[in-house]
């Protein structure tokens, strides 16, 4: 986060350059169950196990340490002071003073305004702007973004070492995507509504399910409100008629209704 300061005719003006929200929203996402101390994963869930393993080295046990003490003060600070700010509001017309802190905001962006679930946290930071929420959420984000890569290499090198002995498909497994347009090889087929589906995935077809090929009759796929649902001429084989396709469908059908 960038924040950059003017002054403009007598008047401080304060810039602030944050991240797109979606980029932030999908972070806060994946961050969750290491923020949060009922998920197995939870970030000091995963350090206390580590100063365990670690308890036979005094040099590992003691970057642990220091760890779960960045962590705690970062992530949950005791103080007000800790957080690093606070933001005070007022109604004018009633004279209700409201103050939170930038920890305290940035979990009700997160569990209020992204998540959605926690009520409490959402009414706490009602006061205040959604941009109040935001900012504060930013920084943290990202410094525990940063703490769970640290994490991560710090339980390489401990792998490495032999100081842990985890199975190398944790290390191998895939958990993110690198490309969202894919072919695959299938075999298709085809049953009236209502039949029996397949129960295996090994297991043969039930009867009445016939394979679709390019002998198939396209002309059983006709939407019922009007439109193909199989295109055989572009490369998607399943094409599937617009929204406004079908508003406009079904607006015909009302006036043939009526």
């Amino acid at each position: 986060m960038k924040i950059k300061v003017r002054f403009d005719n007598g008047e401080a003006r304060i810039r602030y350059e944050l991240p797109p929200e979606e980029v932030v929203e999908s972070a806060a996402a994946r961050l969750r169950p290491i923020l949060l101390k009922s998920d197995d994963c939870f970030h000091m869930k995963a350090l206390a196990a580590l100063g365990y393993f670690c308890r036979i080295s005094p040099r590992d046990a003691e970057c642990v340490r220091a760890a779960r003490a960045e962590w705690r003060a970062r992530v949950n600070p005791s103080t007000r002071e800790e957080a690093g700010y606070w933001v005070m509001v007022a109604d004018t017309a009633t004279g209700e003073d409201r103050d939170l802190d930038a920890r305290r905001l940035a979990m009700a962006w997160i569990y209020g305004d992204v998540v959605h679930h926690d009520r409490e946290r959402r009414q706490e930071g009602d006061a205040f702007a959604l941009l109040d929420r935001f900012r504060a959420a930013v920084p943290l984000l990202a410094w525990a973004m940063v703490g769970t890569i640290e994490l991560l290499n710090c339980i390489r090198a401990l792998q490495r070492d032999g100081l842990l002995q985890l199975r190398q498909e944790v290390f191998d497994e895939r958990v993110a995507l690198q490309a969202t347009v894919w072919e695959e090889s299938a075999e298709l087929f085809f049953a009236p509504v209502g039949a029996e589906p397949p129960s295996l995935a090994i297991a043969p077809m039930p009867e009445g399910w016939l394979p679709l090929d390019k002998t198939t009759d396209l002309s059983l796929f006709q939407h019922s409100l009007g439109g193909q649902l199989l295109n055989t001429e572009g490369p998607s084989v399943t094409d599937l008629p617009s929204p406004d396709g079908i508003e406009a469908a079904a607006h015909r059908a009302r006036r043939l209704e009526a």
